[in-house]
């Protein structure tokens, strides 16, 4: 399983939505700009993402996108499927034999509970442990 550009701009484009939840639209060239994406291909993944409800958009001059209900509320495993289908580890497992069929079924199961155990809020909010040890200063 591979998760395309789609996926992986979709998953920036709804973290970035999730820490600004509460304060109002964003644009999507501001989120672009802020993430080193390009704005016209966001502009390809809004649609999917209004049609499932999980955005509103909002026109104007102080328009641009939120989320439409608490990150919360939202996986990573919504997000990925609407933007990639369905989580599949290989194709045609009926021609694999039984023992191997069992482990992508497990491999699929264990990358659907981490996706669909990881809301967006946890992702907004995940801050590197690691980057920030690394300032730690003595005098």
């Amino acid at each position: 399983m591979k998760i395309s550009t789609k996926g992986r701009y979709g998953l920036t484009l709804m973290i970035a939505l999730a820490k600004r939840h509460g304060t109002g639209c964003v644009s999507l060239k501001t989120i672009a700009e802020e993430n080193g994406l390009s704005d016209l291909y966001l502009e390809q993944l809004v649609g999917p993402l209004r049609n499932a409800g999980l955005i509103r958009s909002v026109r104007g001059a102080k328009g641009g996108y939120e989320l439409k209900m608490p990150a919360t509320e939202i996986t990573a495993g919504d997000i990925i499927r609407l933007l990639e289908g369905p989580l599949t580890i290989v194709e045609r497992m009926e021609s694999e034999p039984p023992g191997q069929q069992q482990l992508w079924l497990r491999m699929r199961n264990a990358v659907k509970e981490v996706l669909d155990q990881t809301t967006l809020q946890s992702l907004a909010d995940y801050q590197d442990k690691d980057a920030l040890e690394g300032y730690m200063f003595y005098i």
